[in-house]
């Protein structure tokens, strides 16, 4: 009698363990499937199959243990394709969970894209890249780009809460900090001259830096104060909030001189070229090292400053 129960008990075990394998081996057949005949849906059709699959993965970890995930592999690669190895089965599990906790599924991104931002656990850090890869239309490698220079965590506290309560933000909020300046040569920064020629190499890269929108119009743009002329180390256009962008870059600290100095260029542009329909001039210095009392008792908020750093 004994016998007996232990038998139908190996056997009601096996059977779980079969309908968790099949119930796979069935979605993914099914999604190889829809890849050939409906191209058109691939993204919707992968994702979908990936996160029925990646909650019975876990299901089954649940009753079996990590080691179904490479008993399930083995199999799938006989009879699926090869492709389903033990990492690609822990990403798909990954996904799943990671959706779970409140990440977005959004069937506009394939799963290439999702496989980047996978290692990723901080969901709001993970929704982040997703979302500037939407409204951006990155590829891989610039997703992985932008991952691997921490632009998240290069973003302003004050914006990440943003992000979270999903509050407006204003044009400064994407400024990241620190601005990285990308340089092939070994420059020595001894001038804000070359630290200007730096960017200007790349300019496309630091426009990026500072966030969306963002055009160049001219360097060491002229103007005229009085009997004299100044000149404006970057001028810029930001097309998405409407307004002239008057940078500053300098080579050390950041002083109270810097701040009347970037104010009055702001000044200037909108009594002589800010039209009525546009928005107040923002200021950015970009400086060696930053000084946060400075800004924080800056009375003028549409100034901002940010540190750089050479890659």
């Amino acid at each position: 009698m004994f016998a007996n129960a232990v038998t139908l008990l190996y056997y009601s075990c096996l059977g779980d363990y079969l309908n968790y394998y099949n119930e796979i081996k069935k979605e993914l057949i099914n999604n190889e499937i829809n890849r050939r005949i409906k191209n058109y849906s691939i993204n919707r059709s992968d994702l979908n199959t990936y996160y029925n699959v990646g909650r019975m993965l876990s299901e089954a970890g649940k009753h079996y243990g990590e080691g179904i995930i490479k008993n399930y592999s083995l199999k799938l690669i006989k009879e699926v394709d090869k492709k389903y190895n033990t990492t690609n089965l822990k990403r798909i599990r990954q996904f799943y969970w990671i959706i779970e906790k409140g990440a977005t599924l959004s069937h506009q991104l394939t799963w290439s894209h999702y496989v980047e931002v996978l290692p990723i656990k901080n969901v709001e850090e993970f929704n982040y890249y997703l979302r500037i890869t939407l409204h951006q239309n990155l590829s891989i490698r610039q997703l992985r780009q932008k991952i691997k220079s921490n632009e998240y965590e290069r973003l302003p506290e004050t914006t990440r809460v943003k992000l979270i309560e999903k509050e407006t933000a204003d044009i400064q909020d994407f400024v990241k900090n620190p601005i990285i300046i990308n340089t092939k040569n070994n420059y020595e920064i001894i001038s804000e001259k070359v630290l200007q020629r730096l960017i200007l190499e790349d300019i496309s890269s630091f426009l990026k830096e500072l966030g969306a929108g963002f055009t160049f119009i001219d360097n060491e743009y002229k103007i005229k104060l009085g009997d004299r002329y100044n000149y404006i180390d970057l001028l810029l256009y930001n097309i998405k909030y409407k307004c002239y962008v008057v940078v500053e870059l300098k080579i050390v600290e950041l002083n109270s001189n810097h701040i009347g100095q970037i104010e009055k260029y702001m000044n200037y542009i909108d009594k002589n070229i800010k039209t009525i329909e546009e928005n107040k001039t923002i200021g950015i210095i970009i400086c060696k090292k930053d000084n946060k009392y400075i800004i924080e008792y800056c009375s003028d908020k549409r100034i901002i400053s940010r540190e750089y750093v050479l890659k």
